[in-house]
């Protein structure tokens, strides 16, 4: 009788450790499996890199037909998530680099100085990263802007309406005049527009539109995300290469080209940059290109892939590359997978991720997965990269509008 009370207590024991073994393991996929996913039509809902993981979709009629539920083996629940279904785009899939010219919504403070001793920004309570939208009811787009206003002021009191994370602020500036140049001064330096390149991800050709960079444009000084009031998009040759190594960022160096742009850049966001091209650009990106699909994000996986970028001349050419890690319920917009060049033509010509290749589109099992969009300084040959189904939802809704000239 003890040896069965034995045997049943020791029964007991390892089916509780069992369980709670398999209950830390769902949590565990919960953890990093999405909330909300969007299944392509007629295709079965599966998370690529978890293929225990199945999914039973609720009935259609039921309240909550619009939900799914993740099991463990099938037969331990992990998480309930929300389910859209769409068709996946087929896009004009990017690697060209292109020209970036923003001119901001106002201008950006980027550093406070004192005049005579004084630093009346400062004393305004104005502060770097702010954005300077009106002053004494004058819209402000450049420097000159507010030195004019400032001037005009003689030394009254200036009403400066900005921007600080998102919330409208009002403050009262108190120029200042110097001793050295005799003018009136605010006591800051402000930056009115940025310059740079980036890589172009897609472009939908029935609309003219076209995602790049998959991270914000922000300021260098700052770090604050740029707001825009209008942007150009424009052709831009890659000249030469500084190579990236360890602790040291390599860059793409390029000319600008030609007087016509590309087209309007209208959107900065944390999902990368997106506007629309001319016909003429259009028919120029798209000749000769290949098209792919968009793969939802729980149809990435981990295992070899490639990407498409520009390291000379403005032809983008496939590398062989392989995605390491993917964080499919990651909060970071920017930094959903990890990527690694395996490519040695792209390592011997850059050293691997270079500033320059930020939005060079990822493919994998003939569909475009994500962009390249941060290099590890520590190592070169690796980084980060956004799914492509976030760059998409950033598009414009109007798919029937027709591209500008």
């Amino acid at each position: 009788m003890q040896i069965i009370k034995k045997l049943q207590k020791g029964a007991a024991v390892v089916l509780s450790a069992a369980l709670l073994s398999l209950f830390t393991a769902a949590g565990y996929y919960s953890n990093r499996l999405p909330g909300t996913v969007t299944a392509e039509n007629g295709t079965a809902l599966k998370i690529a890199g978890y293929p225990e993981i199945s999914c039973t979709l609720a009935a259609a009629g039921d309240p909550g037909s619009d939900k799914a539920t993740l099991s463990l083996f099938g037969a331990i629940p992990v998480k309930s998530v929300s389910v859209s279904t769409s068709e996946a785009p087929e896009l004009i899939v990017g690697g060209m680099p292109f020209g970036i010219k923003l001119l901001m919504d106002g201008v950006m403070v980027t550093g406070l100085g004192k005049v005579d001793g004084v630093c009346p920004a400062e004393n305004a309570g104005i502060q770097t990263g702010d954005i300077l939208r009106l002053a004494n009811g004058v819209p402000i787009s450049s420097n000159a802007d507010l030195q004019k206003v400032i001037a005009d002021s003689k030394g009254k009191s200036v009403r400066i309406e900005l921007t600080r994370n998102n919330v409208d602020i009002s403050a009262e500036l108190n120029p200042v005049k110097s001793s050295d140049s005799g003018k009136w001064r605010g006591g800051m330096w402000v930056r009115d527009s940025i310059a740079g390149i980036g890589t172009v991800t897609f472009i939908n050709k029935a609309t003219g539109e076209f995602a790049g960079l998959g991270h914000p444009v922000c300021d260098a000084d700052t770090g604050e995300l740029v707001p825009i009031h209008s942007g150009e998009a424009v052709p831009v040759d890659i000249s030469d290469v500084r190579k990236g190594a360890n602790g040291i960022p390599g860059e793409l160096h390029g000319n600008f080209k030609g007087s016509d742009a590309y087209g309007v850049i209208d959107k900065n966001t944390n999902a990368g940059i997106f506007g629309r091209l001319t016909n003429t650009a259009l028919d120029h990106l798209c000749n000769g290109s290949e098209s792919f699909k968009i793969a939802y994000r729980q149809n990435v996986k981990k295992g070899e892939a490639f990407i498409y970028t520009s390291v000379c001349g403005s032809q983008p050419e496939r590398y062989t590359a392989e995605i390491e890690s993917i964080d499919y319920n990651g909060s970071e917009t920017d930094r959903n997978m990890m990527i690694r060049i395996t490519d040695q033509r792209l390592l011997d010509a850059t050293g691997g991720i270079v500033q320059g290749m930020s939005g060079s589109p990822i493919i994998q099992d003939e569909r475009i997965v994500g962009a390249v969009t941060h290099v590890f300084v520590a190592d070169p040959t690796r980084g980060y990269a956004i799914f492509a189904e976030n760059m998409l939802s950033q598009l414009s809704e109007s798919q029937n509008s027709e591209s500008t000239e």
